[in-house]
C-alpha cells in the first residue's frame, strides 16, 4: 500500500450550534475535498454533527434524532468516497448518552469509539449529559447493528501495518489514555476528534501531548480540533489542529481557521520501530472489538518532507548543539580508552583529509581533559604514490597548530622493496598497488605506537564501513576508531564547527581541508592534483548516507529507500542516477560484510551504527539476491 504511507486529515469545519443538517453538509463538503487531495482518513471535531457546545440541548431529543439522521445521510452521501471518516455526534445507547465518534467508510457505520475521560470541572460540564465509555456493548445506529466502546480498532484489510484507533478529547488528558491500549494492540495511527477551548499557553501544551502521545507510543497521531461556529458564551475554539509521528510534529494549522490539515504519515516505519525495540509490549488485550475497513490500493506522490540529509540536524543552532555532543562522546570515549590502557600517548596518522583531521581534533580534546600535554599526540604523515603536497603541508600545519608532535615517515621506498619481494610490477596501479600503501601505512603508525607506547588512534568513518572503502587490515585496523560511527556528511559539519570554534591560522588549515576532495591518494597526482576521487568511483557520499540511514534505522527494502531518495533529491540527481548508486550501495553492503566483522572499538554517537558487537550482526556470507532482484526491478 504506497511504500507504507498513509495520508490523513484534521477537518476542523464551520458549524452552527445544534444545526445538525447544516453541520453535515460541512462535513461532506470537507470530505469531498480531503479525498480530491487523496487523503484517506480525516477525523473531524468532538460531537461536530450537533456542535460540542450545546449544553442541556444534549437531552432534547430533537437533537439526537436530528444527529442520527444527519449521520444517516452524511454516510449515503459519501459512500463513493475512497476514505475513512470520524465524526462526533451524541448517542443513545442502553439507557445512556455516550459522546461518541462515529467511524465509517463505504457507507458502512464500522463502529463507535465513545469517550472514556468525561469532564466535569471548571467551564467543562460534560458529566451532566454523558456517561462514560463502556467497555463493549452492542448498539443499533441508523440501522446498523455496531459495537460501542471505548477501544475498538479498526483495520485496513489487506494492509497489516494500517490499523486506527480513536480516542477523544480529555482522553488524552488522562493518565491511562485508551490509546494507549489500542497501539498495543496494533494500532499505528490514533484518530482524536476533540474539542479542547483556545487560552494562554493551552496550544503549546496541547501540542506537547499530542507529539509526546506519539512518541511514547511510537504511532501516527491526529489531532482535530473544534473553531468557528462553536458558542461563545464561556469559551473560545481555535481549531488547532496538530498531526504528529514518534515525536515529531509533522503539520499544525494556523490558530482560528477552518478547514483540513494534512500529512503523510509512515505506517511501515512506525511498525519497523515496534520491532526493533525489544520494550515494546506489542500484540496485547488493549483493543475489545475490532472493525474491518477496505481502501484502494493506490499510489500518490508524497507531500510528506524528505530530509535529504538525515544524520545532519536543521538550524545553525541545532547544529552545533550536535556537533558539541559528538565531540564530547567522541573525546570521553577516547579518554576513557587511555585511562584504562595507562597510556598518555596517542598516534594518528594523518593525511590531510577530513577524517584523520577529525580525528585529531578528538586527540586534542581528549587530551586536554585528562590534562595532559599535546605533545603526546604523535601526527604522522606517510607520503606515498598519490600524496599531493597540500594535503601534506596541512597535515603538518594541523599538527603543530594543535600543538601535537609532527612526522614525516615517507613510505614509498618501503613499498617499492616490498613490490619487489612480492614480484609486483608497480606500473600495474591495481588493488595490489593501492593497498600495499595502505597496509604499510598501518605498520608505520602501529610500530611507532609501540615505540611511545601509545594507542592508534583509527581515522575510518561510518559510511567507509558502510561500504568497505577501507584497505583490510590496513586502515581498516587500529586500537580505538573514534569515528566509526560517523558518517561523511557528518564529518564536514564537525570539522567546520570546530574551524567556527578556533578561528585563526587553525580555522583556514580547516577549511582549507573541507575544500580539498575526498581521495585515499593512492594513486599518482596528474600535473600535482589528486587523481583519484572517492566519490567519482563510489558515488555520492550524501546518497550512501541517505540509503545507510533508512537501511538500518527501519529496515527499509531497496524500493522505498529509492522513491524516499527521489523525493528527497528532487532536482539534484536523476532516478537512473540514484538507481545507480543503490545498486552500488548493496552490492558493496553486502559483499563488504567481513570487515565489519572484526571492527575495533569505537564510540556510538548516534542510532545508526555498525558495530558487531551490538549495532549490526550480519553473516559475511550473506546473499544479496533478494535485495539487487527489487533493485532490478524498479
Amino acid at each position: 500500500m504506497n511504500d507504507g504511507f498513509f495520508r490523513a486529515a484534521a477537518a476542523t469545519p464551520e458549524i452552527r450550534v445544534a444545526d445538525c443538517q447544516h453541520n453535515k453538509e460541512a462535513i461532506r463538503r470537507l470530505m469531498e475535498t480531503a479525498a480530491a487531495r487523496g487523503v484517506q482518513a480525516v477525523v473531524f471535531p468532538e460531537l461536530c454533527l450537533t456542535g460540542y457546545t450545546c449544553g442541556d440541548l444534549f437531552l432534547q431529543e430533537p437533537l439526537l434524532r436530528g444527529a442520527e439522521q444527519a449521520l444517516g445521510e452524511l454516510m449515503e452521501e459519501t459512500a463513493p468516497l475512497p476514505l475513512l471518516a470520524v465524526v462526533g455526534l451524541p448517542v443513545r445507547a442502553g439507557g445512556a448518552l455516550y459522546n461518541c465518534a462515529a467511524v465509517f467508510c463505504g457507507g458502512r457505520l464500522l463502529g463507535l469509539s465513545a469517550k472514556s475521560s468525561i469532564p466535569n470541572y471548571g467551564e467543562f460540564y460534560e458529566a451532566r449529559h454523558f456517561t462514560p465509555a463502556p467497555d463493549l456493548m452492542e448498539t443499533e445506529l441508523c440501522g446498523q447493528l455496531v459495537p460501542l466502546g471505548r477501544s475498538i480498532l479498526y483495520r485496513c484489510a489487506g494492509w497489516a501495518d494500517c490499523a486506527i484507533g480513536v480516542e477523544i478529547c480529555e482522553d488524552l488528558w488522562g493518565p491511562e489514555p485508551p490509546g494507549t491500549g489500542l497501539a498495543l494492540a496494533g494500532a499505528t495511527l490514533l484518530l482524536n476528534p476533540s474539542a479542547s477551548d483556545e487560552v494562554v499557553g493551552k496550544a503549546a501544551y496541547r501540542r506537547s501531548l499530542v507529539a509526546g502521545q506519539s512518541a511514547r507510543l511510537l504511532c501516527g497521531y491526529v489531532y482535530a480540533d473544534a473553531g468557528e461556529g462553536e458558542s461563545t458564551t464561556d469559551l473560545v475554539f481555535s481549531g488547532h489542529n496538530v498531526l504528529a509521528e514518534n515525536g515529531a510534529v509533522l503539520a499544525e494549522s494556523a490558530p482560528f481557521t477552518t478547514g483540513l490539515t494534512e500529512a503523510d504519515f509512515d505506517l511501515e516505519r512506525m511498525a519497523a520501530e515496534r520491532r526493533r525495540n525489544t520494550t515494546w509490549q506489542g500484540g496485547g488485550e488493549g483493543a475489545l472489538a475490532t472493525a474491518e475497513f477496505s481502501l484502494p490500493c493506490t499510489s500518490f506522490p508524497l507531500r510528506r518532507a524528505i530530509d535529504p540529509m538525515p544524520f545532519v540536524p536543521k538550524g545553525d543552532a541545532d547544529l552545533a548543539e550536535r556537533c558539541e555532543m559528538i565531540l564530547s562522546i567522541q573525546a570521553a570515549g577516547l579518554r576513557a580508552r587511555l585511562r584504562c590502557a595507562n597510556s598518555t600517548h596517542a598516534v594518528v596518522g594523518v593525511s590531510g583529509g577530513l577524517d584523520s583531521t577529525l580525528a585529531l581534533l578528538v586527540c586534542a580534546r581528549a587530551f586536554d581533559s585528562l590534562g595532559l600535554p599535546r605533545s603526546g599526540i604523535l601526527a604522522v604523515s606517510m607520503p606515498g604514490f598519490g600524496t599531493t603536497g597540500r594535503t601534506r603541508s596541512n597535515a603538518q600545519k594541523l599538527a603543530e597548530l594543535l600543538g601535537a608532535e609532527f612526522r614525516q615517515v615517507p613510505i614509498g621506498e618501503a613499498v617499492q622493496l616490498h613490490f619487489r619481494d612480492i614480484g609486483h610490477d608497480p606500473e600495474i596501479h591495481d588493488v595490489t598497488y593501492e593497498n600495499s600503501q595502505a597496509r604499510e601505512r598501518t605498520q608505520v603508525i602501529m610500530d611507532l605506537a609501540n615505540q611511545n607506547g601509545g594507542l592508534v588512534v583509527g581515522t575510518g568513518d561510518l559510511s567507509e564501513l558502510a561500504l568497505g572503502w577501507a584497505t583490510y587490515n590496513g586502515d581498516h585496523m587500529s586500537m580505538y576508531g573514534v569515528n566509526a560511527s560517523i558518517p561523511k556528511t557528518l564529518v564536514r559539519h564537525l570539522v567546520r564547527y570546530a574551524a567556527a570554534q578556533a578561528g585563526g591560522l587553525l580555522e583556514q588549515v580547516l577549511l582549507d581541508v573541507l575544500d580539498t576532495p575526498v581521495s585515499p591518494e593512492l594513486l599518482p597526482p596528474v600535473d600535482g592534483d589528486i587523481a583519484q576521487k572517492t566519490e567519482d568511483i563510489v558515488g555520492p557520499y550524501e546518497l550512501h548516507d541517505f540509503f545507510l540511514y533508512y537501511l538500518l534505522r527501519f529496515g527499509f527494502g531497496p524500493g522505498k529507500i529509492y522513491r524516499l531518495a527521489c523525493a528527497a533529491f528532487q532536482g539534484a540527481y536523476e532516478p537512473p542516477v540514484v538507481k545507480k548508486w543503490l545498486a552500488v550501495f548493496y552490492r558493496r553492503f553486502f559483499a563488504q560484510q567481513f570487515k565489519r566483522s572484526c571492527l575495533p572499538d569505537g564510540p556510538k554517537v548516534g542510532t545508526v551504527a555498525l558495530s558487531p558487537r551490538g549495532d549490526w550482526r550480519m553473516p559475511s556470507d550473506a546473499s544479496a539476491r533478494l535485495w539487487m532482484a527489487e533493485i532490478e526491478a524498479l
